[in-house]
């Protein structure tokens, strides 16, 4: 699995806006979808700091998110001046591969 971490600060009149597109079911999440290796989108709000999330893109591989960005150039670019100013900050947290490890009996 490849994961990808992703922080924003969303003023206070923008978050219902935010929450509804940044959503498993919101707009990044149906453009993502149509994508092959997509395997989910999770938005988490902070219980501790008022305005502050993360979201974890879930693709089955990195090939597979490579690809998605080849193959929807365009609709990303075009969601992304689309929803420009839904968070006062963006910060990517990074990109990670996950681990298959072997477990004893």
């Amino acid at each position: 699995m490849y994961v990808i971490l992703w922080e924003f600060r969303v003023p206070a009149e923008r978050r219902a806006a935010f929450e509804s597109a940044y959503g498993p079911d919101g707009a990044w999440g149906r453009l993502f979808a149509q994508a092959a290796g997509f395997l989910g989108l999770d938005l988490l709000r902070c219980g501790e700091q008022a305005g502050r999330y993360v979201t974890i893109d879930r693709w089955q591989s990195r090939d597979d998110f490579d690809a998605f960005k080849r193959d929807f150039a365009a609709p990303y670019a075009a969601l992304d001046r689309e929803l420009e100013g839904l968070s006062g900050v963006e910060t990517r947290l990074g990109a990670f591969d996950g681990l298959a490890l072997d477990r004893p009996a």
